[in-house]
């Protein structure tokens, strides 16, 4: 099949998310290797999003496919409660590289029904209900984690699950408690608010605390080292649980293994994980669970499941993916990578008034764009669809080989953690002719 023909049988008999499907004009995909794949016709893209944020280790990795062909021969299916060779060793492998005190794993099939199955855990271990959640965050999209994330796709779906409480978020460029303030200052700013929540909800009532270890695909908004500390402060004052979800930002995408660990003194309670787990190679998610919360599920019934908790296929591509991370060294490669991606988007920056802000770390990193820098209007509004210099952008970059997350103002350069210089460079090439289309329409704004 042609590009043309894969796409028209795709739209007449599957349904695609997060859009009406008259409007699906999707890239097709028939092949990938390394940070590149290729059309039905033959065209080749960088993949600068890493797809969903997953492929960390780039597409085609022998390895893991090798891993994933050996386990399917010999073991292809075992229910959730028989114990498996590759559950046992990613179990152990996990343990070794998470933040101090996580020990025991639940295995989920993916990121959204492994954030569910930590608030369970988190409701069934403290006997309370609420977990608070910040607006600018996504944890998934079953019930649960779609109420759970302030993200605006929740709204078609509200009301929700009743127990999620929102505050507000470490965001410096646009949020009024930041105004007048250094970032420090709004900070604690944003702490006081968040303990101010905590005393109108009542501690007593509140579970967890959840939030992305460095946030992704709201906008790489995220707090420095008062925030979390407060944070981290506050749940322990009040005997809350702090849920770090690392679906998007672990496994080496910020320049460590987790983004949490950017903050030494964070003790996660739980950490999240999915995505670069097996970088998108097969489904699987986990809950890795502190030695306090592990030994009450020793006495205790933990009262979820899956048909497909702890699969071995998944498991096996888990420890194969961990092992690329190791030999290929990807997560200090991201670190070096990222300051070479900063580098290059802050130069984009100096030279295309359309860019208002560049931020975050390692190849996780986004533009965002502005009509006018003096008064930070957004070249596309938040929560509505795409402004026509947005979706003119969005189609430069695809027509010049570049796929990748256009989203509101914002675009995302988040790239395989395999990605060497001289791609990255044609990557901000791309974005540089791009950005020239956005100049223009914020010289008329």
């Amino acid at each position: 099949m042609n590009h043309d023909e894969l796409v028209r049988r795709n739209k007449a008999h599957t349904l695609t998310s997060w859009t009406a499907q008259d409007d699906w004009n999707p890239l097709s995909m028939v092949k990938a290797e390394g940070v590149y794949f290729w059309d039905a016709d033959g065209k080749r893209y960088l993949d600068w999003s890493s797809q969903l944020f997953n492929v960390n280790i780039g597409h085609a990795n022998p390895h893991v496919i090798q891993a994933i062909q050996d386990q399917v021969a010999r073991l292809s299916y075992a229910y959730p409660g028989i114990a498996t060779e590759p559950r046992a060793v990613l179990g152990e492998m996990l343990a070794e590289i998470t933040p101090p005190g996580l020990e025991r794993t639940f295995f989920t099939l993916g990121g959204a029904d492994a954030i569910e199955t930590a608030m369970k855990m988190a409701r069934q271990f403290t006997g309370r209900q609420k977990v608070v959640t910040r607006y600018r965050a996504f944890h998934g999209a079953t019930f649960g984690a779609m109420s759970a994330g302030g993200d605006p796709r929740r709204l078609a779906n509200e009301p929700g699950v009743p127990w999620i409480v929102r505050v507000h978020d470490p965001y410096p460029y646009r949020s009024p408690l930041y105004r007048g303030r250094t970032a420090e200052e709004g900070d604690q700013a944003l702490v006081d608010q968040v303990a101010e929540t905590l005393d109108f909800e009542g501690p007593q009532n509140i579970a967890a605390i959840l939030l992305e270890g460095y946030s992704g695909s709201s906008g790489v908004i995220q707090g420095g080292e008062v925030f979390w500390n407060g944070i981290q402060s506050l749940c322990r004052q009040h005997g809350i649980l702090l849920i770090i979800d690392e679906v998007l930002s672990g496994f080496g995408r910020t320049g460590e293994w987790f983004g949490i660990n950017h903050y030494p003194n964070v003790e996660p309670d739980m950490l999240v994980l999915a995505k670069g787990l097996t970088s998108g190679y097969v489904p699987l998610g986990a809950v890795v669970v502190s030695e306090e919360i592990s030994a009450y599920f020793d006495r205790h019934t933990l009262w979820t499941g899956l048909t497909y908790s702890a699969h071995p296929v998944g498991c096996a591509a888990g420890i194969a993916n961990l092992e690329v991370y190791r030999t290929e060294n990807l997560i200090t490669r991201a670190r070096q990578s990222g300051k070479l991606l900063h580098a290059g988007l802050v130069d984009l920056a100096e030279r295309h008034p359309s860019v208002g802000d560049v931020r975050g770390i390692g190849l996780l990193q986004l533009l965002e764009l502005v009509a006018s820098r003096e008064s930070r209007e957004p070249l596309s509004a938040f929560n509505q669809p795409l402004s026509e210099p947005m979706k003119a952008l969005a189609a430069s970059l695809r027509a010049q080989g570049l796929s990748t997350f256009v989203r509101w103002n914002m675009i995302f350069c988040t790239p395989p953690l395999i990605i060497d210089e001289p791609q990255l460079r044609d990557g901000i090439k791309i974005l540089d002719e791009a950005l020239a289309i956005a100049d223009s329409y914020a010289a008329e704004a």
